[in-house]
């Protein structure tokens, strides 16, 4: 893992927090030598703390570090004085002027200047007192605060604050994880740890002296007012240069040969690529999926496409030059990817690209290896660790990916709704078309119409209470078709796949959660049905590739998603809803991206969808590892923690790997959530060294449940919606008592849940 790491203090740097150095320097002796003294922080306990591993990029009274294996290129530092000065960590195409000049905008208080580079980053501005951290606009790079020392500490990962603070876990957060994982305002911006905070895609954290700010840098549109008309040649004209420009950042940053310092030497009957296999390392230069799919392709045409030596180091790994490796992966366990493997055979037919096929057998399969390190947060993708690290052995030290392509140039179904607010149907007669032929029902038509029209007529308040009941009744939605999908994403808000076997305890606090965001919101986020369920989309997809990136992580790589770039973002939200809602939308954008890159040349059937593959693999994997799945639940951690029950898991992991129809998304959810609670639980170490005491997140374990999950009144038996849920009561009460005499007549219902919230009925009122 990679993150930076920094605070900011009410104090002058000393004393409290002892006192920082004011090196601007990355690596070299001078970097980190004397952290005690120049890069530390005196703790509770009067020992001084600073990140294990790390590199002190400035210091007093305000310090910043990198912690973690990063290249050298990929930190990069420009000051335009002693107290004006920008660090930028990941992989950014601007130059040293135009971060100077993005500096001095940043100064004025203009933020999105910094956000607008290609690449994918991370920029801290420091100008005096003030620290500005820019996230990005998809989430795969967030950032995290929490109160520290009487100032905030701030991070790119939730561990290393967790830690510095020793925050227990939040069992809301995690509950609404498993309810409603793709519903802002259950999850808020809170984390699995107490206290931990996250600042929301395209927004930026801004402190001053230790008080913090989050202010947006990304206009929202109006709900009042349609959009403006835009051009859809000249908005897939706009994805065209982005993606080329994305790619062509990468494309020009510096090479590396992974290992080149370490090779421990010849080995009798080893060459050097076998050495390097055996450790496990990359093969060096650039490369690329080439999965037969539209985004993969893309990326992988447009690198070998573009001028200039692409691929691997000469004299390095295959010894192809400067062609670029294109990796597939061919999963003979399930089969059925002939189609693809042949459109991947086609597409590596160009001269510039060196195609290598990975088999996958048994041992690939989602579930087969549940072994990994711990991830900053848990994600679905941990089901499937082995297999894509088994992909991503085979790959380049800079590896080209299509992540994240589905969410920002598909149409979310909710987006049917937008249209008919902007007075748009006929532009639902293709889509609605598609899923009739796919259904087979003539009543399919009346049935999307009617759900578009009833989302584009409730309010945001209306329907995340909406999805508040319906967690507490448990109904769930119907997930066997993809009209029923469809059906189920034109709400504000939908249960998930794993809410259907949580406990009563743990819906009654998403549903808390939902109903008190839906107060505090007022009017709604701003933004129209359709536009704000496609960003909660781009979010989770965003947080679970940065899962999959650490989980999954080969030594000396680098994981390249250009999709999910700024820049590309904001291309990609431009495209009007019209073109995104048509069917094979997205391939013909790739298509016509490739076309006016100078690619012409594509094989038949490019760009067709297989998500029946996935779905193929996941219950694969469940049959085959059913066994080490049931003993994973015979005593859960969630179970402790009053999530599931123990019992119903199992009872599903049997009928999933029997063959039933249940949603294996959920299942996913459920295991990957379970063993990153027990990852989490079993580490030894800690982010953080000093001594004598050294801070550690979770240090008491998991919490009984009515102490979790009880959310009023007084804690344990009798107190908060866990109560009423487990007598089945479901009563919302709103009393405004005049008392009189002492004496209040109350129906004996009423009297028995004033009985359990002794918090809001006067003593009074509950003896009548």
């Amino acid at each position: 893992m990679r993150w930076l790491v920094g605070w900011s203090s009410t104090a002058d740097g000393r004393g409290k927090h002892g006192t920082f150095g004011g090196y601007d320097t990355y690596g070299g002796p001078d970097a980190y030598a004397g952290h005690g003294e120049r890069g530390g922080a005196v703790g509770p306990d009067g020992e001084t703390m600073h990140p294990v591993g790390s590199h002190l990029l400035w210091g007093d009274p305000d310090p910043l570090w990198a912690v973690g294996d990063w290249r050298p290129d990929e930190v990069r530092v420009v000051r335009a004085d002693e107290r004006t000065r920008i660090a930028v960590l990941g992989m950014c195409g601007a130059s040293d002027e135009q971060l100077r000049v993005g500096l001095l905008a940043a100064r004025g208080g203009a933020l999105r200047h910094l956000t607008a580079w290609p690449g994918s980053y991370t920029a801290v501005v420091q100008v005096g007192r003030r620290i500005t951290v820019c996230g990005d606009l998809a989430g795969a790079r967030p950032v995290f605060h929490t109160p520290w020392a009487g100032g905030t500490a701030y991070a790119t990962a939730a561990l290393p604050l967790a830690d510095l603070v020793e925050a227990n876990l939040d069992y809301g957060h995690l509950a609404a994880l498993l309810a409603a994982p793709d519903v802002p305002a259950a999850l808020l911006d809170s984390t699995p740890y107490d206290g931990v905070r996250r600042i929301p895609p395209g927004h930026a954290l801004i402190l001053r002296a230790g008080a913090r700010e989050i202010a947006g840098y990304e206009p929202v549109a109006s709900i009042a007012v349609a959009a403006a008309p835009v051009d859809p040649d000249r908005a897939v004209d706009g994805v065209r240069d982005a993606l080329v420009e994305a790619v062509r950042a990468r494309l020009s940053a510096p090479r590396h040969v992974p290992g080149a310092d370490i090779d421990p030497g010849p080995v009798p009957g080893m060459g050097p690529a076998e050495r390097r296999a055996a450790r496990g390392m990359p093969v060096p230069g650039i490369g690329a999926d080439l999965s037969g799919g539209p985004a993969s392709g893309t990326l992988a045409l447009l690198a070998a496409g573009l001028p200039g030596m692409p691929g691997t180091v000469l004299g390095h790994g295959t010894g192809a030059g400067e062609r670029l490796l294109a990796v597939t992966f061919n999963d003979l366990a399930v089969g059925g990817q002939e189609a693809e493997l042949e459109r991947a055979g086609a597409l590596a037919a160009n001269p510039r690209l060196h195609h290598v096929v990975v088999a996958g057998a048994e041992d690939t399969l989602p579930y087969a290896d549940l072994d990994g390190p711990l991830t900053d947060e848990p994600g679905p993708s941990l089901v499937t660790t082995a297999r894509h690290r088994a992909r991503l052995a085979a790959g380049s030290a800079d590896h080209f990916t299509g992540y994240g392509a589905r969410q920002v140039l598909d149409a979310h179904p909710a987006r049917l709704a937008d249209l008919l607010m902007d007075r748009k149907r006929r532009h639902l007669v293709r889509p609605v078309a598609a899923l009739t032929k796919a259904d087979g029902s003539v009543f399919v038509p009346a049935r999307v119409y009617g759900a578009a029209r009833r989302l584009a007529r409730t309010p945001y308040r209306t329907g995340v209470e909406s999805l508040a009941e319906r967690l507490r009744d448990r109904r769930f939605d119907d997930f066997g078709s993809a009209v029923g999908a469809s059906l189920a994403a034109l709400a504000w808000g939908s249960p998930g796949p794993a809410a259907r076997w949580l406990t009563g305890e743990a819906l009654a606090e998403v549903s808390v959660r939902l109903e008190s965001a839906a107060t505090r919101s007022g009017g709604g986020p701003g933004e129209r049905p359709g536009d704000h369920r496609a960003r909660a989309a781009l979010a989770r997809a965003a947080g679970d590739l940065r899962v999959l990136e650490q989980a999954a992580e080969i030594r000396f790589q680098r994981l390249h998603t250009p999709f999910l770039d700024n820049q590309v973002v904001r291309a990609c939200r431009a495209l009007p809803e019209t073109l995104r809602v048509q069917p094979g939308a997205r391939a013909a954008i790739l298509r016509t991206v490739l076309k006016g890159a100078g690619v012409a040349d594509l094989p038949p059937g490019w760009g067709a969808p297989s998500q029946s593959t996935a779905t193929a693999a996941a219950r694969a994997g469940l049959r085959v590892a059913a066994d080490s799945l049931l003993g994973l639940f015979d005593t859960p951690l969630l179970a402790e923690a009053g999530l599931v029950e123990a019992r119903v898991v199992r009872t599903a992991v049997r009928s999933a790997a029997a063959g039933e129809p249940l949603p294996l998304d959920g299942l996913a959810d459920l295991v990957s959530l379970e063993l990153w609670l027990r990852r989490l639980l079993s580490r030894r170490g800690t982010c953080w060294t000093g001594t004598p005491a050294r801070a550690r997140a979770v240090p008491a374990g998991i919490a009984p449940l009515r102490s979790a999950l009880s959310s009023g009144g007084e804690r344990g038996r009798g107190a908060g919606w866990g109560w009423l849920v487990r007598r089945r009561v479901r009563v919302r009460v709103r009393v405004r008592v005049r008392v009189c005499g002492g004496v209040a007549q109350f129906p004996a219902a009423l009297r028995q849940v004033s009985a359990g919230l002794s918090c809001t009925v006067p003593r009074c009122c509950r003896s009548a």
